[in-house]
């Protein structure tokens, strides 16, 4: 299958925040926090309770924004060095939204409560026609508008030819559309000067931020205080006469900067250091001494300002942390649990904030209590009153015995005793019942106890000669199988056990369920029975005990659950097999016939199904080797799998100590836990304290190795530390540390093995970057082998610049050294020690930053110079030289000029690549061409703008691989971005393509854009020197969006493909497993 159509699809939207600001956006009382990341916009409501999410929408806000609240701007001002302003705004008091991108588009907009969602503005404030001045300095650092002035008058910071730094004012003369000369300027600031705080009327004037200095300047005053070195990167004002500002350095530090002033006057300045926060790229104060941090190199925070400080003397108070991958600077695909599915190890963050991620596909469980219990063969939770909101009780049950667990006064579970139930023995099923009674039943008997007294208020026995094999039971009702094909139906009365129907059926019954899902939570009318022998489900009707619906599952694998459930109104029969299957049918609740039977595999062992209820809505959870929820949303069923290894059973447990829990019965112990939010990925972070810049993974050592720098601000001098890691790959503990030389950097990691050597190593290229050179001309290859939890060097060669790359290639070693590309091999020496020797290489690059190779083609990504794919050639024996066996030689290029960023081999002729420019693109191999000239160029066949810088393409998938379905087959690379998002981009089929671009452009009809942004040309390829249109790429955010679709508009994009909506809802819906 040819890999030039792909399906470019979010996983992790980006979580980078770059701006934010706080008004009254969706309500003139409502206090809003409005936080851009990137291409998304999230708006928030402050409430008691926190801040909650309203809607997070900016489907196409052309990446980098410039976002603020209408009402807090002078006017409103877009990226330097272009200025437009908007005069006379509206002044109600609910307030609008100014949205700049980096394509210099903008626009306003406001919410509209009735339909909850944000729209373009009406004419009441409709922007003027922007115009653009002249502006004389070159070199300018940031530009404000200042507050209080009669005319529209900007201030400037700029740099001259001598590197001194200056501000001056302009005012903006409207109807000349030019600058005239303001009312004051300052010269020879700060050398390291590069922030503008304009401050509000009363005040006015404008505070400038430097590295040593901070100083308020305007018409009347100038006052300066020095500052402890420190790069200001973010600024929030605290009170609105601007008298308070929070300050957030480069090291993360929070200061507070008093503007002391009388009678409208500047006294001075103050500055005191308040705690530590995240690196800030945005800070908002909101109310109450509550701000929120935003940040582009660790996690974002909201934090509460202490009056006074905690015993370590920090004000700060971290309240909630937002995760935030970005910036991914590398990562590497893994499956550690074993279990077929890959997750996501990234190197994230930066500086003090950098740490490593394990993402995965799937539902954690955050444990709160476990005990050890051997061989638990069921569990149930009872409650000790029928209108108890909480379970008392747990019950567990072994091959011989009944053990009930309760929570004490202490919130601990111990053994307790329910007198009435015979403990001496398996119990095979109980539940709470009506009348205050608990229902157990064992292989003897059916036991009604009193929940209240605890004692027995009746029993029913199984037949002479026979026993009790399955049973089930709700509220009101109990069915039971025993040997020899017998089904038993009871009823449950008040201190009464009814015998109300029984039937012989030819073989013997596997599974039963009676989950009532009908009008009545207390019965059920409809019995599911899964068979022996013949393979089958029933349904039978209650009381009657007649048989409805007989619906052969083939094969030769018996059900081994089954469950009556609904979701989203909907009723379905669940049924699981001995081998990891399970069926899923549409039931109808009148007549119980079954339709529309899925099939789809879960694991290989034996699967038993519970309903369980999460945030109001209830799931079921599929207990076995690979553990699953089941849950619907959008009217179709989804399967996540749960971050555990085999469970054996579950229960529900919701007890006052640990409410909405679940009791799990896995190796050896019983664990209660909450579930993680019902479908999304799972992030777990390992702070590192310092900067990881590559990871690789090596499986036989069952570790990580990452190249990593600390930055030390402890002594006057920052200075920086470079290490190799090694980690072990289930704790993340570092065990062992190289340390690099000074000013020696890790540019590159392997693991890989060298041709006749059985031992796997790790390789490690760095480079000497010294502070007078412009590009490192001397670099070391490290080779290290893990012995004993160690790292142990065994080989090192110097090298002629930095390895920016390297590839285990047959067996060798290929290194990317500044522009070459040099091969290795690994040579015995006579003493018995290894060495890298030279083979040969490849001259003719500006800078070879990234490689993949594929058997003996190598595809080289350059710092300007696009793809080019070289080849390598074996020389025959008459040309054989000393020390040379063979030779790489060019094969094509690319001949457009791209600053490339990865590339990754999607299959033997297609190449993919990302560029600084935030798109991605694909070439294709001209093995056809008639000429040479042909053959010789990299064809480019797919063009795609992205709107994310990617760091790293690797092959690989976020979900389980499930042979039987469609997508198990569709080839998939994994990338991950400077914003955060790990996305997913799939090479499709020719006819599934055509179908999902015709999906797509029916879709960008009905979907608008935010704003009036628009979707075909936010998506189609941008670099300075050309925009097109995006070719042979899909965007699988906007197609996935159908799903959330009102019906009415799924139906006018069904009747515009002239397919089903259900067929077009199974396509889309198939298309959100990839990830």
């Amino acid at each position: 299958m040819s890999s030039i159509y792909n399906y470019v699809v979010t996983a992790h939207k980006p979580t980078n925040v770059t701006h934010s600001c706080v008004g009254n956006f969706t309500g003139p009382n409502d206090l809003n926090l409005i936080v851009a990341k990137c291409t998304r916009i999230e708006i928030h409501l402050l409430t008691p309770q926190g801040l909650q999410g309203i809607s997070a929408t900016a489907q196409q806000l052309h990446t980098g924004l410039l976002v603020y609240v209408l009402s807090d701007l002078p006017y409103a001002l877009l990226e330097e060095p272009w200025i437009s302003f908007t005069s006379d705004l509206p002044t109600e008091s609910q307030d609008l939204l100014f949205i700049a991108t980096e394509r210099y588009k903008f626009c306003v907009i406001q919410w509209d409560s009735e339909a909850a969602e944000v729209i373009p503005l009406d004419n009441k404030g409709q922007l003027k026609e922007a115009f653009n001045i002249r502006l004389e300095e070159l070199q300018v650092l940031d530009i404000k508008f200042l507050y209080g002035c009669s005319k529209p008058t900007i201030v400037v910071l700029y740099q001259d030819n001598k590197d001194a730094r200056h501000v001056k004012t302009y005012e903006v003369a409207l109807k000349d559309k030019d600058f005239v000369e303001g009312p004051w300027s300052q010269n020879n600031l700060d050398n390291g000067a590069d922030l503008l705080i304009p401050v509000p009327a009363p005040l006015c004037g404008v505070l400038i931020i430097g590295e040593e200095t901070i100083v308020y300047c305007s018409a009347s005053a100038f006052k300066a205080i020095p500052i402890r070195p420190s790069i200001t990167r973010a600024y929030g004002r605290v009170d609105p006469d601007g008298s308070r500002y929070l300050l957030g350095d480069h090291n993360g530090l929070l200061h507070l900067l008093v503007i002391t002033h009388e009678k409208e006057k500047v006294t001075g300045l103050k500055i005191e250091l308040l705690g530590e926060t995240s690196i800030a790229s945005t800070i908002s104060y909101l109310d109450n001494a509550f701000v929120y941090v935003g940040s582009s190199y660790g996690d974002s925070q909201l934090i509460k300002l202490n009056l006074h400080p905690d015993p370590k003397g920090s004000y700060v108070e971290v309240l909630e942390r937002y995760v935030n991958l970005g910036p991914i600077v590398d990562f590497c695909v893994v499956d550690l649990e074993r279990q077929g599915q890959g997750q996501v190890v990234t190197c994230s963050g930066a500086y003090k904030d950098g740490s490593l991620r394990i993402v995965r596909n799937g539902i954690g469980i955050n444990e709160q209590a476990s005990v050890e219990l051997q061989g638990i063969k069921g569990m149930w939770s009872l409650r000790s009153a029928t209108d108890d909101p909480f379970d008392t009780f747990l019950v567990v049950s072994f091959i011989s015995e009944t053990r009930i667990l309760a929570m004490n006064l202490e919130d601990e579970l111990e053994e307790t005793e329910i007198e009435g139930f015979f403990s001496q023995a398996q119990t095979l099923f109980c539940h709470d019942a009506v009348y205050n009674q608990l229902v157990q039943v064992t292989s003897a008997s059916v036991r009604l106890v009193s929940s209240t007294s605890r004692e027995l208020r009746n029993e029913w026995f199984a037949p002479s000669g026979y026993s009790i094999n399955v049973a089930t039971a709700n509220a009101t009702q109990v069915l039971v199988a025993t040997g020899g094909g017998h089904l038993v139906y009871l009823e449950i009365g008040d201190g009464v056990l009814n015998e109300k129907n029984h039937a012989q059926l030819e073989h013997d019954i596997s599974c039963l369920d009676i989950n009532p899902i009908g009008e009545n939570p207390n019965y059920s009318n409809l019995a599911a029975v899964g068979m022996w022998t013949n393979i089958s489900v029933r349904i039978f009707s209650l009381p009657e005990l007649n048989l409805i619906t007989k619906e052969h599952l083939g094969g030769e694998i018996i059900p081994r659950s089954v469950l009556l459930c609904a979701f989203e109104g909907i009723s379905y029969l669940l049924c699981a097999l001995g081998d990891g299957h399970l069926l899923n049918f549409l039931l109808n609740m009148k007549t119980g016939e079954l339709t529309d039977r899925k099939k789809v595999s879960l694991g290989t062992q034996p699967i038993t199904l519970r309903t369980f209820s999460s945030k109001n809505t209830t799931h079921v959870f599929a207990a076995s080797d690979r553990p699953t929820v089941i849950y619907s949303s959008n009217k179709k069923l989804l399967y996540s799998n749960v971050n555990l290894k085999e469970v054996s059973h579950m229960c529900p447990f919701n007890s006052a100590a640990f409410p909405d829990s679940l009791a799990i019965a896995k190796e050896g112990e019983l664990t209660i836990g909450t579930i993680d939010d019902i479908q999304k990925l799972h992030i777990r972070s390992i702070p590192l304290g310092e900067h990881a810049r590559r990871i690789c993974h090596q499986e036989q050592s069952r570790t990580f190795a990452i190249c990593s720098l600390k930055y030390n601000q402890s002594s006057t001098e920052e200075s920086e530390m470079h290490f190799i890691r090694l980690l072990d790959d289930q704790t993340f503990e570092f065990i062992s540390t190289y340390p690099l030389d000074q000013f020696e950097y890790g540019c590159s990691i392997l693991s890989c093995s060298f041709s006749d050597d059985a031992n796997v190593y790790y390789c490690v290229g760095t480079a000497y970057v010294m502070p007078e050179e412009n590009e490192p001309t001397k670099g070391r290859i490290l080779v290290f082998v893990v012995e004993d939890g160690k790292l142990q060097l065994i080989a090192e060669k110097e090298t002629k610049g930095a390895v920016y790359s390297l590839n285990a290639f047959n067996g060798k070693l290929l290194a990317a050294i500044n522009q070459k590309i040099q091969l290795y091999k690994w040579m015995l020496r006579d003493d018995g020690t290894r060495e890298l020797q030279s083979e040969c290489g490849h001259h003719g690059h500006i800078l070879a930053l990234y490689v993949q190779t594929r058997g003996d083609f190598i595809v080289v990504g350059d710092l300007m110079k696009s793809i080019s794919l070289l080849i390598y050639k074996f020389l025959s024996r008459e040309v054989y030289y000393e020390h040379e066996e063979g030779a790489i030689e060019e094969r094509a290029r690319d001949y457009n000029a791209n600053w490339m960023s990865a590339v990754e081999i999607l299959d033997d002729d297609v190449y993919l690549g990302a560029e600084n420019n935030f798109n991605i693109f694909t070439v294709r191999k001209n093995s056809e061409g008639a000429t040479d000239e042909e053959r010789g160029r990299l064809e480019v066949v797919g063009e795609y703008h992205l709107g994310e810088f990617v760091n790293r393409f690797r092959h690989g998938s976020l979900v389980m691989r499930l042979p039987d379905s469609d997508v198990g087959q569709i080839p998939t690379v994994i990338f991950g971005t400077v914003n955060g998002v790990i996305g997913v981009i799939a090479s499709l089929p020719p006819e599934q393509y055509s179908f999902l671009e015709k999906l797509q452009a029916n879709l960008r009809r009905v979907i608008k854009g935010v704003g009036g942004l628009n979707h075909e040309h936010w998506r189609s390829f941008n670099s300075e020197k050309k925009t097109v249109e995006a070719k042979n790429f899909l965007d699988g955010d906007l197609i996935e969006s159908f799903l959330d679709l009102g019906r009415s508009k799924m139906e006018e994009i069904s009747k515009a493909m002239g397919v089903p909506v259900e067929d077009l809802m199974k396509s889309v819906e198939e298309l959100t497993r990839l990830h």
